[in-house]
């Protein structure tokens, strides 16, 4: 098999991140995110790109085991070692995105705010991904094909994906151990802690995984995102309940206690409530949506029911 090893050093993901972000050496003589910089990395993108379209195409047409990297070299116009500046062998120019993507996704983590719920960053950073292979449908689809024959290149996805699930671990586990605040639900408390971080970036990774496969086995086509977005719904539901007081979705606050669905059968109109009834005050932002409003009354009513 074509291969060599890369000396590449590995960086670190930021403050809850670890040794999986990648940082792919742009050169140029402009300074750190100048003009110069930024054309050089262009550049690399480009020609990454430029060696996987012909990996993919010789693959298809003569076959993967047929393929060497030589031909992968010859069909691109550069030399041979100018392959192994890009990859590490041919499996890997299957998957020429995936390491600015794990960048990308490591600074979605690091950034974010400490009152999001966990959970809900780790399922924006899959996104990313999702959004990589969205953007490209039939290069998606074509390379899906293919890793369905080629077993090495089953491998090899299946070590892609551990390094995703790797960082949304360890991103998970850094907010248990950073000492600030955790949305109820979420910390358990002791060895549970570890057990519910490592579950729930496997989860998020798998719901990540079967919606894609089904969109590529569909072709490509279709709206990806909402149906990972409705495979996020039902891992929310199942891990937590609640929200934290003060706890934010992307977008809107959350009332304490509520359950974030907006519409729940039950609720009984304040029209028909009895004169007899105490006097309930609630506090709500005059530019919170009205759903959050309501979640946020009804907590408090719920709250008044049980004391």
């Amino acid at each position: 098999m074509d291969r060599v090893q890369s000396t590449s050093p590995q960086h670190p993901a930021g403050p809850h991140g670890g040794a999986d972000r990648a940082s792919p050496s742009t050169g140029g003589t402009g300074p750190e995110g100048g003009p110069g910089s930024r054309r050089a990395a262009a550049q690399r993108q480009q020609m990454r790109q430029d060696l996987a379209t012909a990996a993919m195409e010789l693959f298809a047409s003569q076959g993967y085991e047929e393929t060497t990297v030589d031909q992968i070299a010859a069909a691109a116009g550069v030399a041979r070692r100018t392959f192994f500046r890009y990859f590490r062998s041919k499996e890997e120019a299957i998957f020429p995105d995936h390491d600015d993507t794990l960048v990308r996704v490591a600074d979605l983590l690091a950034s974010a705010e400490p009152e999001e719920h966990p959970l809900d960053v780790v399922c924006r950073g899959i996104k990313e991904v999702l959004r990589m292979y969205a953007s490209t449908p039939g290069v998606s689809v074509a390379r899906y094909q293919l890793i369905r024959q080629v077993p090495a290149l089953r491998e090899r996805e299946i070590a892609v994906v551990a390094r995703y699930e790797r960082l949304f671990t360890r991103y998970l586990l850094g907010r248990f151990d950073t000492g600030e605040s955790i949305p109820s639900g979420w910390q358990r408390g002791g060895e549970d802690d570890s057990m519910l971080a490592e579950v729930s970036a496997a989860a998020v990774v798998a719901a990540h995984n079967h919606v894609l496969r089904r969109w590529l086995r569909a072709g490509g086509r279709g709206d990806v995102e909402a149906q990972l977005d409705h495979s996020f719904e039902v891992i929310r539901r199942t891990f937590w309940a609640s929200s934290a007081p003060g706890a934010r979705r992307r977008g809107s606050v959350v009332a304490p206690g509520a359950n974030g669905t907006p519409g729940d059968a039950g609720v009984e109109s304040a029209l028909s409530a009895s004169p007899g009834g105490e006097v309930l005050i609630t506090v709500a932002r005059t530019d919170a949506p009205l759903d959050v409003v309501v979640d946020s009354i009804r907590a408090a009513l719920s709250g008044a029911r049980e004391s």
